[in-house]
């Protein structure tokens, strides 16, 4: 062993003298050096275990990207080709179904993943000084992965995907000013078709991930715990994939698996469950306001729901950032807008009555009451914890 271990060495001082290997690796990596604490337990893993599927995804998105065909223009079948080949790759190639469950249930578990690690560093309040930046840092990936999962979801170019890409499109139109301009590039064309789905492919393959890897190395202090927490994440993938891919029309849904048609609208278009949260709040907005059309508000709320999670170090005034130190108001109103949360994201699967309209504006309204009424219960938690004697 010692042996081998001097050979290693040598190997290595031989790479350092020509190329700065182990300086590279030390400067832009905290694993040699960092020390996980003892009490990590799964809610800790959560981030790292993120980007081991995300990992996954890019290594069953390179085996799809083998066989599947950006075109959206009808082949000897009579079947657009981007639809076909996911046909192909389902029934044709070996293990085609399995690499193509993976990485649709691997997307699910994925932002799954993600919303637990936000809920984690609410309940801990991770993102107060001096972690800011890792924050922001952390709302940029999220944005980034909301946009590689929406450029992804019309590749199969399926009845559903291409609806609810131009539905959405047509949202980012009613932008000012730069909206009708950046929907048309965004597009290629004046519809969404083959110029579109083109573009889409090139993002989705090139364009985020590369932004993706970049912004992780910059975001993750990383560190190496107890193998455990992802053979069992691991092992529950691996079940959904063998038993339900579909997840109930939740993870691929039943319409997506008819060819697109620009001529034939779906009865209820609707995204993938982790986006529709945020479809019930643009669906809950409507009454225009100061003479601009409600879809403009709509679209508005949709984005600010997407990026108020960024203001938090500067609305929670916790006084500490373990979870018994937390006051009996944030635990109480974290619930409710936990449960505001998930019927947001259930109505934003179904066709909107009267009924789950008004619901969908209650909890629109808590949704965002949580944040920016969150310097003041903050405040008198941290007050009452200083009157009890909690330690900060």
């Amino acid at each position: 062993m010692n042996a081998v271990a001097s050979k290693l060495r040598k190997l290595t001082a031989w790479i350092d003298e020509r190329t700065p290997f182990t300086a590279t690796f030390q400067r832009h990596s905290r694993l040699p050096t960092y020390y996980p604490p003892k009490n990590t337990n799964f809610w800790s893993f959560l981030g790292t275990l993120a980007i081991l599927v995300l990992v996954g995804q890019l290594v069953t998105g390179i085996f799809l990207t083998m066989h599947y065909k950006p075109d959206a223009s009808l082949d000897e079948s009579g079947m657009p080709a981007a639809f076909a080949s996911v046909e192909y790759i389902m029934r044709d190639v070996p293990w085609g179904w399995l690499i193509r469950y993976l990485h649709s249930t691997g997307a699910s578990a994925l932002l799954l993943l993600v919303y637990l690690h936000m809920f984690r560093s609410v309940l801990y309040s991770s993102y107060l000084r001096p972690r800011e930046l890792t924050w922001q840092l952390g709302m940029l990936v999220l944005l980034g992965l909301m946009a590689q999962t929406f450029v992804g979801y019309l590749l199969p170019w399926g009845q559903l995907s291409y609806w609810a890409a131009e539905v959405i499109i047509n949202l980012l139109s009613e932008i000012p000013l730069v909206g009708p301009d950046f929907t048309l590039w965004l597009r290629g064309d004046y519809v969404v078709g083959d110029a579109t789905l083109t573009r889409f492919y090139g993002f989705h393959v090139i364009g985020f991930p590369a932004v993706l890897l970049y912004l992780l190395i910059q975001h993750v202090p990383y560190t190496v715990k107890d193998i455990r927490f992802f053979l069992s994440f691991f092992i529950l993938c691996l079940a959904v994939v063998f038993f339900a891919p579909e997840f109930g029309g939740y993870f691929l849904e039943y319409n997506n698996f008819t060819p697109a048609n620009p001529l034939q609208t779906p009865e209820h278009i609707g995204p993938l469950w982790y986006f529709t949260s945020y479809y019930s709040i643009l669906r809950a907005i409507t009454y225009p306001l100061f003479g601009i059309d409600a879809k403009f508000w709509g679209a508005i709320g949709m984005i600010a729901a997407m990026l108020i999670f960024a203001l938090l170090p500067w609305l929670d005034r916790s006084d500490g950032d373990r979870v018994r130190d937390k006051g009996p108001i944030f635990k109480l109103i974290l619930a409710i807008f936990v449960v505001a949360f998930v019927v947001l994201s259930y109505l934003g699967t179904v066709p909107v009555t009267p009924p789950r309209l008004v619901v969908a504006q209650v909890c629109t309204a808590i949704y965002f009451a949580f944040f920016l009424l969150m310097p003041v219960y903050s405040t008198w938690d941290a007050r009452l914890a200083r009157r009890r004697g909690v330690p900060a």
